[in-house]
């Protein structure tokens, strides 16, 4: 197996190097990956610099321990909107966006390597990425039902264009994981792999990517780009506004409190 070196260590991200082939690590393993203000940072700032950097020639996502991210920390402060409801609209377009377009924008291919599971904007950061492998006991989940909220993170804009409306209606809508072989099955992701041989599997496809030709990579994307994703800037503002309504809502405000509180939710559709 590959050695990868440590290129740049941040509070909650690694950077790890082999010749042209970059690893991004999300570390917070004691919260499976979830996601908090300095994570994003960190992330944005990650991404930004191995896209820029002209010897990486290909980029893989993947997290720490068991988990490649299980969401947003509902266990983190939002700032409050001038009503007093969480400001998640300011959370979606300041940080969260930006990482997307790092991702989709990056002049080379980006593979997320889904080692577990791959929950809300853990799911949506997965299929960002241009090539989605996932371990065989990962699983892949709009969680965001669960909660009184919306698919956001591009995931209204992703998930549709890989499997379809009426999957991606049953993900956002039923909130229910989606094993790594259906997601197969279903076009969500492109590889399962072994979990014994994953990481040596996924470490060797970045590597084959590396070695490729990267300016047809960076073409290709492109191309696909202006295909799928022509109408991105206005989706991302429509999932923001609409999140933002979600936050205001008595729903949310249970299915947070039924989290944190570790049981079911009671909703009450309002």
């Amino acid at each position: 197996m590959t050695d990868f070196e440590l290129a740049h260590g941040y509070d909650t991200v690694n950077v790890f190097r082999h010749a042209g082939a970059a690893k991004v690590e999300l570390n917070r393993p004691d919260t499976m990956n979830a996601w908090d203000e300095p994570l994003a940072v960190d992330l944005l700032d990650a991404l930004r610099r191995v896209g820029e950097d002209e010897e990486v020639r290909a980029v893989m996502i993947v997290g720490a321990g068991r988990a490649f991210s299980s969401g947003a920390d509902l266990k983190a402060p939002f700032d409050p909107t001038p009503d007093g409801h969480p400001d998640v609209y300011a959370r979606l377009t300041r940080r969260y966006h930006p990482i997307m377009r790092a991702v989709r924008e990056m002049p080379k291919p980006v593979l997320a390597a889904v080692n577990g599971p791959a929950a809300g904007i853990g799911c949506s950061l997965a299929i960002w990425s241009d090539l989605v492998v996932a371990a065989e006991s990962a699983y892949f989940l709009l969680a965001f039902v669960n909660i009184g909220l919306v698919p956001d993170g591009g995931s209204s804009l992703f998930i549709p264009a890989r499997v379809g409306y009426a999957r991606a209606a049953e993900m956002a809508m039923l909130g229910e994981p989606i094993p790594a072989p259906r997601a197969l099955e279903w076009g969500l992701i492109n590889r399962v792999f072994d979990d014994g041989s994953f990481e040596e599997e996924s470490h060797a496809l970045l590597e084959r990517l590396a070695r490729g030709p990267t300016k047809s990579y960076a073409g290709t994307k492109r191309q696909l780009n202006r295909w799928l994703y022509a109408g991105m800037e206005e989706q991302l503002e429509l999932e923001a506004r609409i999140q933002q309504e979600m936050a205001a809502s008595r729903d949310f405000a249970e299915g947070v409190g039924a989290f944190v509180e570790r049981r079911a939710a009671r909703f009450a559709g309002h």
